[in-house]
């Protein structure tokens, strides 16, 4: 999959900044990475900010996509939030004049266990004659192997044989995605790929003059995208069982929904088109115009 690199450092105001080469288009790096600090360090998901895609900070970075993003880069996010915080630990035990072990990180506070002895980050990113190099780590994961998804989708359509019109009526999808960190996120993740698929199945295509090869369906006028009056209610439910080839445990979600909607439904077409009519083919996308003009040909043969 790959090679990432995330540096996690604690800022003046005590709040922590990811650098890492991950670009989000919409996917939610900013609350999924956030996450993994906050769970280590227990801070406010909004006292964690994410610099992506200034290469003068970063100057490396695997990119985003082939659902990489949370396998790799969250593996070196997590890696290098644990590696801050043992600087940050040491630096605490001298000012506390505590061991290392005697100390817990809580609420961007590090504290002595069991006391009410503690310093905050803010003022452990202020304490004079701190070594600059300790308020930052950094971690680097590559991954050898690939996480491995998978899942099943079920959709039941019905088919108005006088216009050809599709309407799916039910739609189940259960997944195995391994340990998930934002539930939330990864319903979005494969609702949204799965109206993607429904929109490959159903109506996008892109058409070109037979004359001089000009697209003509450029613009959103002229290309059908998927609208939420296009798609059912899903149901979605995970089935996970941890990822054994990745540290966290998780396996990548980015294009689930797109690759399982899309033959669940030309399938479900085909299996009413051939149960009524004996038809078993029909190209995408399976435009109302298509399935009409399939179901006429069927019965203007058996008419003849």
């Amino acid at each position: 999959m790959g090679e990432e690199t995330a540096n996690v450092r604690l800022d003046q105001s005590g709040d922590v900044s990811i650098l890492i080469g991950t670009q989000s288009s919409g996917q939610g790096h900013q609350t999924a990475y956030a996450q993994l600090v906050a769970e280590q360090f227990g801070l406010p998901p909004e006292r964690v900010h994410i610099l992506q895609g200034d290469t003068d900070k970063i100057a490396t970075g695997l990119g985003t996509g082939g659902s990489a993003s949370i396998p790799t880069g969250g593996v070196s996010v997590e890696r290098a939030t644990r590696e801050l915080g043992k600087n940050l630990r040491e630096i605490a035990a001298e000012a506390l004049e505590a061991g290392h072990g005697d100390l817990e990180i809580s609420e961007g506070t590090i504290r002595v266990a069991g006391t009410d002895r503690s310093i905050s980050f803010a003022d452990l990113a202020k304490r004079p004659g701190v070594d600059p190099s300790k308020l930052n780590a950094t971690a680097t994961y590559t991954a050898a192997d690939g996480t491995f998804p998978n899942g099943t989708h079920l959709a039941e359509v019905e088919i108005d044989p006088a216009t050809g019109i599709i309407r799916i009526v039910n739609y189940v999808i259960v997944d195995d995605f391994g340990v998930t960190l934002n539930p939330l996120l990864l319903a979005g993740q494969v609702h949204g790929g799965a109206m993607q698929g429904i929109g490959q199945a159903l109506m996008e295509q892109a058409v070109y003059s037979p004359k001089d090869g000009q697209l003509v369906t450029g613009t959103f006028m002229d290309y059908a995208l998927p609208r939420a009056a296009d798609g059912p209610s899903f149901v979605f439910e995970t089935h996970n069982v941890p990822c054994k080839t990745n540290p966290l445990g998780v396996k990548g979600a980015g294009e689930a929904g797109a690759i399982g909607s899309c033959p669940a439904v030309v399938n479900a077409i085909i299996e009413g088109l051939w149960r009524e009519y004996r038809i078993d083919h029909i190209d995408m996308p399976v435009t109302p115009e298509r399935v009409w003009i399939a179901i006429r040909e069927h019965q203007r043969r058996h008419s003849l």
